[in-house]
């Protein structure tokens, strides 16, 4: 089982990431540490944290309090909303893992299989939000006092598409806006998140191309991996003319505008029905 559990992979969305800084920032001014619950699934050793919640608690010099009834209660009403999500460890603010921790981990162990442990660097150590995971392999001998040691398991960052699309507006946000406030950005149009999207690809195949003549012009260095991904890229694409990527390229434009303008003219009549609704009530 052990050997199991270190050859599990953790994947965590951002949304996760996002819940447990705001917990930072939220918590109480006494407490120097925050705890919660990971949420997810666990699928042929990758172990993916779709979400998350925070767990009140104090920790003492030799003991530790936690709201448990509390974290039950939250975990119910979240199975209420979406019961694919199961619990598969807890989280933790911090660079490293403290006396309690096992004493938490025991808790978790009784809830789930395997629980993994995570910890976020809320302190910026480096300049990094430092994210890891371990989880808790026994150790001892027959007959004898046993004990537990985390051991380091390799973790990640993936998102959905639409995840990936609010990490990207939020970048935008990044550096000082007007008068030292914070910047604000706004959702682009549909058609204009294809043309940056299509300009941002262009200076992307920009800049395979230019690694590619400098490998063959001898002044880069060839890479077999970077040379295995720009087949399985080639080899990916459809096979079509220029005039065929065209005519769906276009076909799909028209599709998109068709649909921007169906819900503009619903979101007009609908304002409408409320002005009507509005003088006849009047």
């Amino acid at each position: 089982m052990a050997t199991m559990s270190l050859n599990l992979v953790v994947k965590v969305h951002p949304i996760v990431l996002f819940q447990i800084v705001d917990a930072y920032e939220r918590r109480n001014a006494d407490s120097h540490r925050v705890i919660g619950t990971l949420l997810g699934s666990v699928d042929k050793g990758v172990v993916e944290v779709t979400n998350c919640f925070c767990v009140p608690h104090k920790e003492h010099a030799d003991q530790v309090e936690a709201e448990l009834n509390y974290a039950m209660d939250v975990y119910d009403l979240n199975r209420r909303v979406n019961s694919t999500e199961n619990i598969v460890g807890w989280w933790a603010t911090g660079n490293e893992v403290t006396n309690h921790s096992s004493v938490i981990h025991e808790y978790y162990a009784r809830e789930c299989n395997n629980p993994v442990h995570l910890t976020l660097d809320t302190s910026l150590q480096g300049a990094r939000m430092g994210l890891r995971a371990y989880v808790c392999v026994a150790l001892g001998v027959p007959g004898g006092k046993s004990g537990c040691m985390f051991t380091p398991i390799n973790v990640e960052v993936t998102c959905y598409e639409p995840e990936l699309v609010g990490l990207q507006l939020c970048q935008k946000t990044m550096g000082p806006g007007n008068n030292n406030r914070p910047r604000q950005v706004q959702p682009m149009m549909d058609l204009a998140q294809v043309a940056e999207a299509s300009s941002k690809l262009h200076v992307l195949l920009e800049q395979v191309l230019q690694y590619v003549e400098d490998v063959i012009a001898d002044k880069e260095p060839a890479d077999n991996a970077v040379g295995r991904s720009l087949l399985d890229l080639i080899n990916s694409v459809p096979n079509m003319s220029n005039e065929e990527f065209t005519n769906m390229f276009n076909t799909n434009i028209k599709d998109l505008l068709m649909v921007v303008t169906l819900s503009q003219l619903i979101k007009i009549q609908l304002q409408l029905n409320e002005k009507l609704t509005l003088l006849t009530s009047v």
